[in-house]
């Protein structure tokens, strides 16, 4: 497994007792993605993964204004990426690893986990949608 970039993902996340909504005001990546050498685009692809991550967690669609025409429910407050650059030669010969993915397959565990902490209701089925922490928890 020569290459394969690995990670954190932190999501702190709210859950509204009465309507069981769900809310993730920060997120936090660190990954290890080996040599980076345009900083700005890792970043990028960090950061939209990571978001990717989230909306498969809570919405895995899009909803409209109609009357502005802008998606409404694509607001994080805080989404931020690190990285930890150690150039890794065994993994390949630049030293470097790929970000493609790296910053979404965890963002959907970490939410997942962080509404977890919040509620004592382990859901274990996407979207996170409020019926879910809504209904009364098995035995």
């Amino acid at each position: 497994m020569r290459g394969l970039p690995f990670g954190v993902h932190f999501t702190e996340a709210w859950v509204n007792a009465d309507t069981g909504e769900v809310r993730v005001p920060r997120m936090y990546g660190l990954l290890s993605v080996g040599r980076v050498i345009n900083p700005r685009t890792v970043r990028s692809q960090l950061v939209g993964g990571m978001v990717m991550g989230l909306s498969m967690a809570l919405h895995e669609r899009s909803v409209l204004d109609e009357r502005r025409g802008h998606v409404v429910n694509a607001d994080v407050d805080s989404v931020q990426a690190g990285w930890l650059e150690q150039s890794d030669t065994r993994a390949t010969p630049m030293g470097s690893r790929g970000v493609g993915e790296i910053g979404t397959v965890g963002a959907a565990a970490a939410v997942a986990n962080a509404a977890h902490h919040a509620t004592g209701v382990r859901v274990r089925e996407l979207p996170l949608t409020p019926d879910r922490f809504l209904a009364d928890p098995c035995p």
